[in-house]
């Protein structure tokens, strides 16, 4: 319980905290005045002023903001204009997107970040002996005593040479008994297994295939800075599209926010991830991260993508859109927010006792 909190709130510790400087550092580069910098919501548990900037860090750790003088934001102060060089609203288009898409282009820049560290240090993938690299429990391979290690040498008499012949006969023999043989050190070993069903969903099908339960072992080759910069940019892009695919897919009704994670999820998969190691854990981190800064570049109030919305409305009418209209429209935001939240925790929380 500790390691899982303490997993989550370094997650979404470090994700909020690149995403807020970013804002931070682009207003700071177009001169606009920051009065907070603030991690959390709410009630204040520390504060410290240096300069023109409140630091903060508050109770509710679930996002954070930067309160940038003349802007109406999550903050839901409504102070009155000056026309001050040093005010949001006083700075140009192009300055204004810049300012509100930093924080998003901050959690990319994050995920690419730890995605290359993780393929430059410990190289790429591949999957290529018939060597069990995990076991999983209730399955047939562990009730059979198969160990990580261990070498498939043969299924029903048929020699495996690689994991891909191994998987080509296992996946379309559910329900059916194998004879499997396999190699631990000098010794060879044999049983009787019969492969399940097992399903795993995608955003657009669901796989249905047989298991018996092992996962490969990776071989692991070293690349350079150049392929681990561009395989670091596939995976980010991957991630990408397949969260616009799911997305949509939420949208149009063909998948259920039982499929979304909520604050209770994050925490878990946290304390999983760092439990498998550090490698996972930052895995783990850099996709959080991208997904957040996808979150918060939808076209919804309170979110980046919102203050974007109405700062290209503003752009095309040529005037600033009533601070007391910008104030309805983010709390109404607020309040479909904290529903939203509401929703996924509650779908966590079914998870939970689903799995005990």
């Amino acid at each position: 319980m500790i390691l899982t909190l303490g997993a989550f709130i370094v997650v979404i510790g470090v994700i909020i905290f690149v995403h807020e400087l970013g804002h931070f550092i682009a207003a700071k580069l177009t001169g606009v005045r920051v009065e907070i910098f603030s991690l959390g919501f709410l009630h204040k548990i520390v504060s410290k002023k240096i300069g023109d900037t409140e630091y903060t860090i508050s109770w509710l750790p679930l996002g954070g903001y930067v309160k940038m003088t003349g802007m109406i934001d999550e903050s839901l102060e409504d102070k009155p204009l000056t026309g001050a060089p040093y005010e949001f609203m006083s700075k140009s288009y192009p300055q204004k997107v810049f300012i509100l898409s930093a924080g998003v282009l901050m959690n990319f820049l994050l995920g690419v970040l730890v995605f290359f560290a993780l393929i430059f240090s410990i190289g790429i993938g591949e999957v290529r002996d018939p060597i069990v690299g995990s076991v999983e429990a209730d399955y047939a391979a562990a009730q059979a005593g198969l160990q990580v290690g261990d070498r498939i040498i043969s299924i029903d008499a048929d020699s495996i040479e690689t994991w891909q012949e191994l998987t080509g006969i296992i996946h379309p023999r559910a329900g059916d008994t194998l004879s499997v043989v396999w190699q631990r050190g000098d010794s060879l070993m044999s049983a009787l297994l019969v492969p399940r069903w097992r399903e795993i969903k995608q955003p657009d099908t669901t796989f249905s295939f047989g298991a018996i339960g092992i996962g490969p072992q990776s071989h692991f080759e070293k690349v350079g800075v150049l392929r681990s910069v561009s395989q670091s940019l596939k995976i980010t892009w991957f991630i990408i599209a397949l969260s616009f695919k799911t997305l949509w897919m939420l949208i149009f009704g063909q998948a259920g926010f039982s499929d979304v994670a909520g604050p209770i999820g994050i925490a878990q998969l946290s304390g999983q991830t760092l439990r498998s190691g550090i490698a996972d854990f930052l895995g783990f981190l850099g996709q959080v991260s991208i997904g957040i800064g996808l979150l918060n570049i939808l076209p919804f109030p309170v979110v980046d993508g919102g203050h974007i919305v109405l700062a290209s409305i503003e752009a095309i009418i040529r005037r600033p859109i009533p601070s007391k209209v910008k104030l309805n429209i983010w709390r109404v935001g607020w309040a479909l927010l904290i529903a939203f939240f509401i929703l996924v925790s509650y779908n966590d929380v079914l998870r939970v006792f689903r799995k005990s």
